[in-house]
């Protein structure tokens, strides 16, 4: 490992990112539009991913907790039953996962609606869905190089950050709130 290494990686993931976040702001603001003001209507917001995407859109749970809507993480032990008036938020890159899809079915079964990010907009993810943002990268099992170098779903992953911001920050803006409002939402235990 040399330093070369490091700066061919950030400078490859710096590319990537960036041509997805141009693709976002140009040709699907408008979906993570839809997805906030959704999210923005929830009674409850619930959100669900598994993996790195989990691990992603948790980020977004905070911040839409942050934005003051009342969020819960699926899987939690305190995390109620969803109902109707709820919002299930969930990503997948293939939009096919199992256990994603089936809770995807099972909220709008509870009477709640589904809000999505993944890269496929053919999915039966993004069919269950109200709102929908499609990521413009590479799946995890997509390994030609094609929409992106990076291993495994990464690029997705990375996505699935940046819309989860975009959609805080839209809420944000929309809010009226100032940074010193929503402060007092975070954790004060240290």
């Amino acid at each position: 490992m040399t330093p070369s290494h490091t700066a061919h990686a950030l400078k490859l993931i710096d590319s990537e990112l960036g041509a997805v976040t141009e693709t976002l702001a140009t040709e699907r603001a408008d979906e993570i539009a839809e997805l906030a003001a959704v999210l923005r209507d929830a009674r409850r917001v619930f959100v669900l991913g598994l993996g790195r995407s989990g691990l992603a859109l948790q980020m977004t749970g905070m911040r839409l907790m942050h934005v003051g809507l009342t969020v819960h993480i699926v899987g939690d032990a305190t995390t109620p039953a969803i109902e109707g008036g709820d919002v299930l938020l969930v990503a997948s890159g293939s939009g096919t996962t199992g256990g994603i899809v089936r809770a995807a079915e099972n909220a709008v079964k509870a009477g709640a609606h589904v809000v999505s990010i993944t890269a496929n907009p053919a999915s039966p993810l993004a069919t269950a869905s109200v709102a929908t943002v499609i990521v413009p990268a590479a799946g995890k099992l997509d390994r030609s190089g094609a929409k992106s170098a990076q291993y495994a779903g990464s690029l997705f992953e990375q996505s699935v950050v940046v819309v989860g911001d975009a959609v805080f920050h839209t809420l944000w803006l929309a809010s009226g709130a100032t940074a010193d409002d929503l402060w007092p939402r975070h954790a004060n235990l240290e």
